[in-house]
């Protein structure tokens, strides 16, 4: 389970552009921008579309598939999803490094405001950055 086969099942048409967007995604491992997966698809020899590469990404959020952040500049980020359980990350604005953090109390938060407004389907984005252990103890302090 978790493989780009049942990816492409979610996603619609099996095709080798949107098997090798998947692929390059899990293999990835982290958050990466459609541009970037792009550049690495290149790199790899794939004949695939900027378009397809996006299309595709979207289609993995629309599933349940990937998980999408934005950057400081406001650019999405992927990362694949092997499970379809909703998750929460910390992001590094300097490296990039994520982890999945507990995110039950911003879940109960959410039902809470949509039982109470009387929504339905309702859906959030918690966004969580700051700078990891390693890029903060390379940063030189504020009073040097």
């Amino acid at each position: 389970m978790g493989g780009p086969a049942d990816d492409l099942d979610l996603i619609g048409r099996r095709t080798a552009q949107r098997a090798g967007v998947v692929r390059a995604l899990i293999d990835h491992g982290g958050f990466v921008s459609a541009r970037a997966l792009h550049d690495i698809l290149k790199v790899r020899g794939a004949r695939v579309g900027l378009n397809t590469v996006y299309r595709t990404l979207a289609a993995l959020v629309e599933a349940g598939r990937a998980d999408v952040v934005r950057d400081r500049g406001g650019e999405r980020l992927f990362r694949h999803r092997p499970f379809p359980e909703h998750q929460h990350y910390l992001l590094c604005r300097a490296c990039g490094l994520s982890i999945p953090v507990d995110s039950e109390a911003v879940e109960s938060w959410a039902e809470r405001v949509a039982e109470s407004s009387g929504f339905a389907e309702v859906e959030h984005t918690v966004e969580l950055t700051g700078l990891c252990p390693r890029c903060r103890s390379s940063r030189p302090s504020p009073s040097s």
